[in-house]
């Protein structure tokens, strides 16, 4: 991905591959962007307004530590969990990520901090969906969630 001057996030879904791509520039150093990517801050940008909105978050960010997340979307209570694969701080992060309860296998979500010039370019993988739908629509909440992030953090 090129650079996002500005804080501007960018996301792009493979939906035959069942994969995201995305990425931003924030204006913070990597220590200061992985607490907000693995603690309680997730619930200041993990939203899309109208459309998602996490507003409880806790985990313990360590291998095999276990993370939970919820909050309500289109109009209904969800909850998301999943269990920390990697956790290389403050340059990586990796974790699995489920819907609460659901027989489907987990996606993975994979986190790299790179330092750029008194920033911080965050690109995330997040893989393993057998939806396209789901995909797309995890694709636009990533980009939006980014950009929440970015103007926190900025």
């Amino acid at each position: 991905m090129s650079d996002n001057p500005g804080g501007k996030a960018r996301a792009v879904a493979d939906l035959a591959a069942g994969e995201i791509l995305a990425s931003v520039e924030v204006t913070a150093p990597p220590s200061r962007v992985f607490q907000a990517i693995a603690s309680g801050e997730i619930t200041k940008w993990w939203v899309r307004g109208g459309v998602f909105d996490t507003r409880e978050w806790a985990g313990e960010p360590r291998v095999g530590g276990a993370w939970r997340a919820s909050g309500v979307g289109g109009g209904r209570p969800y909850v998301l969990e999943g269990e920390f694969l990697e956790v290389d701080s403050p340059r990586r992060l990796v974790h699995t990520w489920r819907a609460a309860g659901s027989p489907q296998a987990p996606t993975t979500v994979s986190y790299v901090l790179e330092p750029i010039e008194g920033r911080t370019r965050l690109t995330l993988r997040h893989s393993g969906f057998t939806s396209r739908e789901v995909c797309a629509n995890t694709c636009i909440g990533w980009e939006t969630s980014f950009e929440r992030l970015a103007e926190i953090l900025g």
